[in-house]
């Protein structure tokens, strides 16, 4: 019985992201977040790639309720568990777009404030951890000329700062 639960895993996510899918195409926020989280709790060990999608598909919907730092968070949380060097960098260039939306918005300096669960989560990975330092005190209006070796990152500031 055990060599089916991955497929049942797999099949119940699957049905999940449907459901959260149909459930924000109908402007039910709430329904489709609880989805997604049920996706998160499913997946954060046995589906990286279904845990990354999720993460960034509540950060959407974060940044449709104007929770930019709720939609940074998700982001970070995805970014640091992505499971390839791949879907990282992918991590970072839409978390990029959703600061890109927070500046033009005039809400980057949300970043300023309780980002301190964000920064823990993420201190196992000193660039990552680094760049969000970084990020807030770009918020803060500092200038920032710290330097990565990730290229995204580096990009992510640079557009940041312009």
């Amino acid at each position: 019985m055990i060599k089916y639960e991955p497929l049942n895993r797999r099949e119940r996510i699957v049905r999940l992201f449907r459901e959260a899918i149909e459930a924000e195409n109908g402007n039910d926020l709430e329904t489709a977040k609880r989805k997604l989280d049920e996706i998160l709790h499913e997946s954060v060990e046995a589906e990286p790639e279904f845990y990354f999608e999720a993460c960034f598909r509540l950060a959407d919907i974060f940044v449709q309720e104007d929770n930019y730092r709720g939609a940074v968070k998700c982001a970070l949380q995805a970014i640091f568990r992505a499971p390839s060097s791949d879907h990282y960098r992918l991590g970072v260039k839409r978390l990029g777009g959703i600061l890109e939306i927070m500046k033009v918005r005039g809400r980057l300096s949300d970043l300023t404030e309780n980002m301190g669960t964000a920064l823990k989560l993420i201190e196992e990975d000193e660039e990552l951890h680094r760049f969000v330092e970084a990020l807030i005190r770009l918020a803060r209006g500092e200038k920032v000329e710290e330097s990565f070796s990730l290229k995204e990152f580096n990009e992510v500031i640079r557009t940041l700062s312009g």
